[in-house]
């Protein structure tokens, strides 16, 4: 699990860090309202953990604009306003959770988990994460590397499906042909259709996203 923590106060941050990370959850962390934009853009997280108080940007004013451009994104709020006024807000901007300070870091975790676990179960067979930075959705037919919606052709997100389906495992040609575009006689496999679909995609998504395996073989790893 890769939680990303917007927290000013260092020392709390620290702690959150120490207490996640032995527990298996992988944590970074911004201290102000100028590095989340660039921190979430970079990287695929599984929730968001956001302090309201903040420096140059008031947290409410993040989540929204989380909101806005990630719309799916787990966010649980921290804050040491406890009113019923700040929570109603908050929950207004579409965070998931509410968690006030002073709080244990059990119970934050707790949160994560079900926060994260709702999250997994609504996207339980529709969803695959390809890495840390790509997700598939296969309900809507639609890709999102850091969170940014990618424009893939029908036949660039079948053949990213099928290899993502079996990934770690090294693909022939006849079996992408096979599965993709439901054909696979001799003329089709050593054609050049393939290769132009997967530079395609690398082209879109990286050149390392597909990794060729003895000329004829393709993998995700």
């Amino acid at each position: 699990m890769k939680v990303l923590v917007i927290e000013d106060n260092e020392i709390l941050s620290r702690n959150i860090v120490r207490y996640l990370s032995a527990r298996d959850v992988h944590v970074q962390v911004c201290f102000d309202g100028k590095e989340w934009f660039h921190q979430a853009s970079l990287n695929y997280y599984d929730a968001i953990i956001l302090d309201i108080n903040l420096p140059n940007m008031n947290g409410n004013e993040i989540c929204k604009k989380l909101r806005e451009k990630w719309k799916n994104i787990p966010i649980i709020m921290l804050t040491s306003n406890s009113t019923n006024q700040d929570i109603i807000e908050g929950l207004r901007l579409w965070a998931d959770d509410y968690l006030t300070k002073p709080f244990e870091y059990s119970i934050l975790l707790a949160r994560i988990e079900a926060i994260t676990r709702r999250t997994l179960k609504n996207k339980s067979n529709t969803k695959i994460h390809v890495n840390d930075e790509v997700l598939l959705d296969l309900e809507k037919y639609e890709l999102f590397k850091k969170w940014e919606k990618v424009h893939l052709s029908t036949r660039e997100f079948d053949l990213i499906k099928f290899l993502a389906q079996n990934k770690s495992k090294a693909m022939s040609r006849e079996e992408i042909y096979q599965n993709v575009w439901g054909e696979a006689d001799n003329d089709f496999i050593f054609s050049k259709t393939i290769d132009v679909y997967i530079w395609y995609l690398r082209k879109k998504l990286g050149k390392e996203m597909i990794q060729t395996r003895k000329w004829y073989w393709y993998i995700i790893e």
